[in-house]
């Protein structure tokens, strides 16, 4: 490990431990661990690998699926958008990756073809108010029928749904799309006996009469809040990825001296700035500029002057011992990916599925 460079340290620990947390909202449910976006920037070979107390893992596409299947891993994947074409659908029922079907085309597709291995673990997703993939509430009973009766899918078929609104604690919004789901699922005796799936995250942990069958927990897995105004620590949750760099330099600057490109700050006094090797080239968002905050041997500082690509300046005014080598948390540990995520006016699933590749990976698992 490069201790000059800045790293991200996925703890593995901190991982399982929320995994825990999921299952004890929800004791009653299966788990579908969500690891798209090479989980959510955390390393989705790791992540799966530590992962393996879950029921099934969800990937958005067919080239995450077929990337877990290639290293291995053997528990149902579920591909959240499904597929788009004829070849996507041969290669997904080879790797047997199961799909969620949410469009009359989908359904056609398959109607249309022959597969040399039956396809297991498939869903029909309906839209409840969300508004973005997904049957209407008038048409997913029959799209169920289909694929329930289809020759070409073993097992039972799914049927599931998404909150748009789960985050904010007594939205009614949250009460309307579970009263249409449930409402829909009882219409027919077949489908009543299937499986269900309604909960993200936020509802694990706020909508207790959404579990149903199966949960599937995302942004909660990897320590990050998923309900406004409730931290992380509050909900009982362990961050798990810590954004790191170094103090490379320290500049003693006069009053009226200007930081970094467009001369867009000016020091009101004489005082220290120090440069961290981290920039908006490996993830850390220009949205921070003159208004980020780090912690520097575990004091606050704040960001000044522009994001550059490979360096931000900050504050040591009042650090008259920090030096250069110094350590420096952007986020994670003691410094909250959503208190970040605010200052950028962002979401803290922005920040740590941008951070870039250039910023390596280290795990542990203590």
């Amino acid at each position: 490990m490069n201790d000059a460079s800045p790293n991200a340290q996925i703890n593995l620990a901190a991982l399982k431990h929320n995994l825990s947390v999921v299952k004890q909202y929800a004791p009653q449910s299966r788990v579908m661990s969500v690891i798209k976006s090479n989980a959510y920037g955390h390393g989705v070979l790791e992540v799966a690998a530590a992962l393996q107390e879950s029921d099934a893992f969800a990937v958005a596409r067919l080239a995450e699926g077929l990337q877990l299947r290639e290293a291995g891993e053997t528990k149902p994947i579920l591909l959240l958008e499904g597929v788009t074409n004829a070849s996507e659908l041969e290669q997904a029922a080879a790797a047997d990756l199961s799909l969620v079907f949410h469009t009359h085309e989908q359904l056609m597709m398959l109607v249309g073809t022959s597969l040399a291995k039956s396809l297991t673990f498939c869903w029909v997703k309906v839209d409840t108010g969300m508004h973005r993939l997904g049957f209407s509430p008038d048409h997913a009973l029959s799209a169920w029928k289909i694929l329930n009766k289809s020759n070409l899918i073993s097992g039972d078929v799914g049927m599931m749904s998404h909150f748009s609104n789960a985050d904010v604690l007594g939205d009614p919004k949250n009460v309307s799309q579970q009263a249409l789901f449930s409402g829909l699922i009882t219409q027919d005796t077949d489908l009543a006996a299937a499986p269900k799936s309604m909960a993200n995250s936020a509802a694990i942990l706020s909508q207790p009469d959404s579990h149903l069958d199966w949960v599937r927990p995302g942004l909660m897995l990897y320590g990050i809040s998923p309900i406004r105004g409730k931290t992380a620590e509050e909900l009982g949750l362990k961050p798990v990825m810590t954004v790191s760099g170094e103090l490379i330099s320290i500049q003693n600057l006069l009053a009226g001296d200007t930081v970094g490109y467009g001369s867009s700050w000016e020091c009101p006094t004489d005082m220290r700035v120090g440069l961290i090797n981290i920039g908006y080239g490996d993830g850390y968002p220009r949205q921070l500029s003159m208004r980020g905050t780090v912690l520097v041997k575990g004091i606050k500082s704040r960001v000044l002057g522009h994001v550059s690509m490979d360096m931000i300046c900050v504050d040591l005014c009042n650090q008259p011992d920090a030096k250069v080598g110094d350590s420096v948390t952007l986020w994670g540990d003691d410094l909250p990916v959503e208190m970040i995520a605010e200052q950028a006016n962002t979401i803290g699933y922005e920040l740590v599925c941008q951070l870039t590749q250039r910023v390596p990976r280290f795990y542990k698992d203590a």
